[in-house]
């Protein structure tokens, strides 16, 4: 298989979506790869790195287009490269279909094959391909509401893990998944006061024996949600519905109880936001201000880090992406439920049902196409 290597352009998106270690087993197993020029320079990986795996370097993205049966990002294709995707062409990325309509449609007429990295699903529900990028937000949150705190940021001047004789901050983390157990887990060590919030009470026994005793797990209710937002220094939001919308969980109205020049990280914002008043930021003008709380929703958090979030996010990547070139992805769909779980838009049609039913599209079973 020619695999293509594409350079992000979403802004300020420095990741990349393969190493020259990931290209090397690539070339290994008997592939071409293209990789585009400079795609790597935002992670510190120059060209030559990938060259002396094997790789060829292509100028321009338009050629790799034209050549490569499956072509990888970090994000999901933006409208420049929408006509530049061909009919039977493998699209393996992230794609948060639910929350981009206009994404979805152009995919549907490409007629490709389109894999999201996000809804990639074990049997045990976890989500393989999201966990690292999800490690890494987390942990970027907490460190993005801790900055956001300061009054030269516009927020209200409180140090998140206070000093002795003051009291520390206070952390709202809705959602007990990877983002929320990760945001968590740095407040607390910041010294912050910090609740985590989640709707099953099993994942809730479970955190409240491995979390810091200054971590106290609540389950979440738009009672309890209202209550603390009203203490909260800092509100994050890590709510995920696999492939699906975010639900608004921080209303307009609760904004108005909340103090002023406090924070919220909508870690969420890629699947549509979990605050009423989320809009997508970019971490060159990362955060806007409504009724004097200051909103922190860049929709690609871990291209900040770009080194880190490269090696953990090929780490996870790269055994699937084998698999697909392997195999051809209908193949490896039908001996693999985890990459079939991936398949979101195939041959002009939604194969995902929570994108379908976000947009009111028709759905088709994936199992109709890879089983013909």
């Amino acid at each position: 298989m020619i695999v293509g290597i594409l350079k992000e352009i979403k802004t300020e998106e420095n990741r990349v979506c393969m190493t020259p270690a990931g290209v090397e087993v690539m070339i290994h197993s008997g592939h071409t790869v293209l990789v585009e020029k400079n795609a790597g320079a935002g992670s510190g990986f120059a060209d030559e790195s990938y060259a002396k795996a094997g790789a060829k370097i292509i100028d321009a993205p338009k050629e790799i287009f034209a050549a490569a049966d499956m072509v990888m990002h970090v994000k999901e294709p933006l409208p420049p490269e929408y006509d530049l995707i061909r009919e039977g062409q493998i699209v393996f990325t992230y794609l948060h279909l639910a929350a981009d309509e206009t994404q979805t449609r152009a995919l549907i007429k490409s007629r490709s094959v389109s894999i999201a990295y996000e809804t990639i699903q074990k049997a045990d529900g976890s989500l393989p391909l999201l966990t690292p990028m999800s490690e890494v937000a987390g942990r970027m949150a907490i460190q993005q509401g801790a900055k956001y705190l300061e009054m030269a940021q516009g927020g209200h001047g409180v140090l998140l893990g206070g000093v002795p004789g003051v009291d520390p901050g206070t952390v709202v983390v809705i959602g007990g998944g990877v983002v929320g157990v990760n945001a968590a887990k740095m407040a607390c060590g910041l010294g912050a006061k910090v609740y985590l919030l989640d709707m099953n009470l099993d994942r809730l026994r479970y955190l409240s024996d491995v979390m810091p005793a200054n971590c106290f797990t609540l389950m979440s209710s738009p009672a309890t949600i209202r209550k603390l937002v009203k203490e909260a220094d800092v509100v994050v939001g890590a709510v995920l519905i696999p492939g699906a919308r975010a639900p608004r969980l921080v209303t307009r109205d609760m904004l108005g109880t909340m103090k002023k020049g406090s924070v919220l990280v909508d870690v969420a914002i890629d699947q549509g936001g979990c605050f009423e008043t989320s809009k997508a930021t970019t971490h060159g003008k990362p955060t806007y201000v409504v009724d004097g709380v200051v909103h922190y929703c860049v929709a690609n958090m871990p291209g900040a880090v770009a080194k880190t979030s490269t090696l953990a996010l090929t780490n996870a990547t790269l055994p699937y992406a084998l698999q697909i070139a392997n195999k051809g992805w209908k193949k490896a769909m039908q001996e693999n439920e985890e990459i079939k779980r991936g398949a979101n838009v195939i041959d002009g049609k939604v194969t995902y049902q929570a994108v379908a039913e976000a947009f009111a599209l028709e759905y088709a079973p994936v199992e109709s196409l890879i089983n013909d």
